[in-house]
């Protein structure tokens, strides 16, 4: 018996299968590009015309038509066996197309907003734009965004600084959470802009312990004119809300993929290792070792899985979070958090057991376990919760104490 995910759709099958043919092109241009410190390009290039980038645009605009969240997440977790940096930026991408293939499919036929959708996602299917997506500022948390869309007699103005703004540097558009205040109150925004937007600052400032071609630059927005539909509304600013956290959780669920994948491909080279050099079950320890990421590696899929299929049912039963309660969204971000904490600590612990077993050639750069190690410790901060906050959010929800904040 395998704990491996398997794919659980049609649909999710054609990706899955798809980026598996990447893998090894990735792990072929993984080290070079995080020497370089720089995005790897030609990744990109290729997920776009593998069709993984198109993943969530409808069929009829030239996509595969994905729904699954059960596979969106697989998907990050094969892509990362070849490279985590370009797992976890294309996965920002997919949020967005995820995000305006359901708005594409819930507005009215000829709306602008179903235009505006139908435009981009068909510009995706085209290979023409690539989406990054941020929420992270300094000093504050997703709920309070500082960065602020203010309104003028052409739209909306957008001022502030976004930093991880991963995938940028080739990025056509960028999404962000911003604040907005209007008449109606205080509240969270989602915003999407060409990066070629006037007042669009990229940063260049992005140098990391690992995910070091994940191109994770800051950003500024600098006075940028952005039109009156390319800002919409999800929740007040400063408090949890409905929509939020099920937007939040959808987005970086997938995420925790990547983590498993880098697990998956240090957990494949410390097999391969001992395999290689021969008598690795005489060596006192090893059996015992490999039993112990054997073991780790199954309990992270296993509650990746089942948080997949959580996700999946949760989307079919709620018209895709629309008729969700306020208690279910905390109930999804809990199980969230649950499994982000599980896969992030077994998959630590199985890359660092992988480098004990390669002894000191694991610790030479040239080593990819090297790499691995590094890209790996990038899971437990993403937001949110950092580990940290987890358990006091996981215990309160338990309780029935839902956070307002």
């Amino acid at each position: 018996m395998s704990y491996a995910i398997q794919p659980a759709s049609p649909a999710g099958a054609r990706i899955v299968g798809a980026a598996g043919e990447l893998i090894e092109a990735f792990r072929g241009r993984a080290d070079a590009a995080d020497r370089a410190n720089e995005i790897c390009r030609d990744n990109y290039a290729d997920m776009q015309q593998a069709g993984v980038a198109a993943a969530f645009v409808p069929e009829e605009l030239g996509g595969a038509g994905l729904r699954s969240m059960h596979d969106w997440i697989l998907t990050i977790a094969t892509l990362a066996k070849g490279d985590g940096s370009a797992a976890i930026a294309i996965s920002m991408h997919l949020s967005a197309t995820r995000g305006l293939a359901a708005l594409y499919r819930a507005s009215e036929a000829g709306s602008p907003a179903h235009r505006r959708a139908r435009a981009l996602l068909a510009g995706v299917a085209a290979r023409e734009i690539l989406i990054c997506s941020t929420t992270t500022e300094r000093g504050t948390d997703n709920l309070h965004p500082l960065s602020e869309a203010r309104a003028n007699g052409e739209g909306w103005c957008l001022e502030g600084t976004k930093h991880f703004v991963t995938m940028s540097p080739l990025a056509t558009h960028v999404a962000t959470n911003v604040r907005l205040r209007d008449d109606a109150g205080d509240h969270i925004a989602n915003v999407l802009l060409p990066m070629a937007t006037e007042g669009v600052v990229q940063q260049g400032d992005w140098d990391a312990l690992g995910m070091r071609a994940s191109g994770s630059q800051s950003v500024r927005f600098e006075n940028c004119q952005v039109p009156h539909d390319a800002v919409r509304k999800i929740g007040p600013w400063g408090r949890w809300s409905t929509p939020v956290l099920v937007n939040r959780t959808l987005a970086n669920v997938p995420l925790v993929g990547a983590f498993l994948g880098i697990a998956e491909a240090a957990f494949d080279l410390a097999l391969a290792g001992q395999a290689k050099g021969g008598g690795g079950a005489a060596r006192p320890g090893v059996p015992n070792a490999l039993a112990e990421m054997e073991i780790k590696r199954a309990g992270a899929q296993s509650i990746l899985a089942r948080l997949g299929e959580r996700l999946d049912d949760f989307m079919a039963t709620s018209e895709g979070g629309a008729k969700a309660t306020y208690e279910q969204g905390h109930e999804l971000m809990k199980d969230y958090q649950s499994a982000k904490w599980v896969v992030n600590r077994h998959a630590i612990d199985i890359v660092s057991q992988a480098m004990d077993l390669s002894g000191g050639g694991g610790f030479l750069a040239r080593n990819p376990l090297s790499r691995l190690y590094r890209d790996v410790r990038a899971g437990p901060f993403m937001q949110p919760h950092s580990p940290i906050d987890a358990r006091d959010y996981i215990g309160k929800v338990l309780l029935g104490d839902f956070p307002e904040d």
